[in-house]
């Protein structure tokens, strides 16, 4: 019963994304870009600010605040200025575009045999080098879900890095499962959340290209390109992104940590903060000594620098990302949640077998 109320009051909050977004195309779309349209759409984002509070489920609130929360928000926040995916294009001319660009990391339009690039300075995906496609992903999920049982013989550490591994595969089954409806249902693609993270040979390759790109391509329109515009003119153009890659991990921690609490409604520890205030620090120090020497051409050989840089991301995360997860029992509700979850389909798959008998 759990279940049902959680997913009644999930759906509730999916018809309020979806009246507010109606409410942006059909009328704050028609009002002047700039402060008019900006203060048409205050009240979504408060709105999307307090949404996932209704839910009660540490997984559902943890999606809604990444998607709606913070993700929608500064794409809303780009569109009353007239700016980023929603002002231009397709979006604008269909009302299903423009929800699910607003939602999700729409990429592409398919219009027979072309498509039309949407997200905008997003370079074409390559070949992976070593593709897992959604059922492995999702048998590779299974697996790590029931290894949770065993937890109490798993060196802590290990555990987390195995929850590492776990939320890496959790955001691409999720992008995977709404790719797979929505290109059926509207014929659009959306963006890979990651590209083989596991595979980076920099902080700089992690976070710009290979982790979280629906993240990281928010953040360079809204905060990385208005604060190196602005330090331009005392820094220079060689020089003014180091402030503003400090500024983007700040902004990012800071809705890490929102996050964090819509998913364990306790105060912030400021951990989650820190941990990419810290890795914007050591990616301000990398990008400058590749521009000190060489102009950002001398590297190590990938087979040092990849494991040192998810070594490095794995060991800081186990120290500062995941213990206020872990510290309030987050860690052990999610995988609970995803096992009450398959038990509530099989239930509801035999009901309706019989049904159908």
């Amino acid at each position: 019963m759990g279940m049902e109320d959680e997913i009644k009051r999930l759906i509730k909050v999916c018809l309020s994304i979806l009246a507010s977004l109606c409410y942006a195309y059909f009328i704050a779309s028609k009002i002047p870009e700039g402060k008019l349209r900006f203060f048409s759409l205050l009240p979504i984002f408060c709105l999307f600010t307090i949404l996932p509070l209704s839910l009660s489920t540490a997984l559902p609130a943890g999606v809604i605040a990444l998607f709606i929360t913070w993700v929608g928000s500064f794409k809303v926040l780009l569109f009353s200025f007239g700016l980023g995916p929603l002002s231009s294009g397709p979006p604008l001319n269909s009302l299903p575009l423009f929800i699910f660009s607003t939602c999700l990391p729409i990429k592409a339009k398919q219009d027979g045999q072309h498509h039309h690039q949407i997200a905008p300075n997003h370079k074409p995906p390559q070949n992976p080098k070593l593709p897992l496609n959604l059922p492995t992903k999702v048998l590779l999920f299974g697996i790590l879900v029931a290894l949770t049982d065993f937890t109490k013989y798993v060196h802590p550490n290990i555990l987390l890095s195995q929850y590492c591994c776990m939320l890496y595969l959790f955001v691409d089954i999720i992008v995977g499962l709404s790719n797979a409806t929505l290109r059926a249902l509207i014929g659009v693609q959306l963006e890979s959340p990651s590209n083989e993270p596991y595979l980076s040979t920099s902080l700089q390759d992690f976070w710009g290209r290979r982790w979280n790109l629906m993240v990281t391509n928010t953040l360079r329109h809204t905060v990385y390109k208005p604060v190196r515009l602005a330090m331009e003119t005392f820094l220079g153009t060689r020089w003014a992104p180091l402030p503003a890659i400090l500024v983007a991990f700040l902004v990012s921690g800071l809705m890490h940590e929102l996050i964090f609490f819509y998913m364990t409604r306790v105060p912030p520890t400021w951990e989650v903060t820190w941990y990419f205030v810290l890795h914007g620090m050591c990616l301000v120090v990398e990008f400058g000594v590749k521009r000190a020497l060489s102009g950002g051409r001398w590297q190590l050989h990938w087979i040092v620098s990849t494991p040192l840089t998810i070594g490095f991301v794995m060991v800081t995360a186990t120290w500062l990302f995941f213990p206020p997860l872990v510290r309030n029992g987050v860690d052990a509700r999610a995988i609970e949640e995803c096992k009450e979850l398959v038990e509530f389909m099989k239930e509801k798959l035999k009901w309706d077998g019989l049904h159908t008998v």
